[in-house]
């Protein structure tokens, strides 16, 4: 995608987790994977702020121009994490970073969100984990991440919020989005108690299945 295009893409995206309200204010950040680096929302960004010439390129060694045209600008404080997590996995082309209230809740009891429902599966295993915590914006913070979403679509980040990536920007926010739906089911199946967890053996058809239907084996 020619980075014109790109950019007003990220523009788009960062206003409709906004309006999802995944994010409130200056919380969370987007990015999106381009030759040599990545371009992530600025540092203090809004909805009502976010341009997209805000989004800052920053290299695959963490560099990053500070003055671009005579304007000031300061890649997000996340911006190791989001690289980590490019770094680490090829096929990522994007990467939503939020503060979801049901994530951050559940994420605040350094909790995994167990398969409560099959749907849980989509994000490549039987549970979507929590890693510990760490300072925002620190390499262990980035490293934990990374390694989180080797076999998983997206995470849970132990008091603070959560990450996802994506095929491209779209599929990272909908990964995102539904992270934060399943969050809010859980903890309101929790309401009346803990939930019944799928079997290993359910686990195991779930996968199966869903193997039969990306390869297309059903007519």
């Amino acid at each position: 995608m020619e980075d014109a295009a790109l950019r007003h893409d990220l523009a788009e995206s960062y206003r409709r987790v906004v309006a999802l309200g995944l994010n409130e204010l200056a919380s969370g950040n987007l990015s999106a994977r381009v030759d040599g680096g990545m371009l992530i929302s600025p540092s203090g960004a809004s909805a009502a702020s976010i341009r997209p010439e805000s989004f800052v390129f920053v290299s695959d060694e963490g560099e990053w121009d500070r003055t671009v045209d005579g304007r000031t600008q300061k890649a997000s404080s996340e911006w190791r994490m989001h690289l980590g997590v490019y770094l680490a996995h090829p096929s990522a082309g994007a990467v939503a970073h939020t503060h979801a209230d049901h994530c951050v809740a559940l994420a605040a009891h350094n909790r995994p969100l167990p398969g409560f429902t099959y749907v849980v599966g989509f994000f490549g295993g039987s549970e979507v984990p929590c890693v510990p915590y760490n300072t925002f914006g620190t390499q262990a913070l980035a490293d934990d991440a990374a390694a989180a979403l080797e076999h998983r679509t997206a995470c849970l980040l132990a008091n603070h919020g959560m990450i996802a990536r994506g095929r491209d920007i779209g599929d990272a926010v909908d990964t995102a989005h539904r992270l934060e739906i399943l969050c809010r089911q859980y903890l309101a199946s929790l309401q009346i108690g803990e939930p019944d967890l799928l079997t290993e053996v359910e686990w195991a058809d779930f996968f199966a299945r869903s193997l039969e239907l990306a390869y297309g084996d059903e007519t």
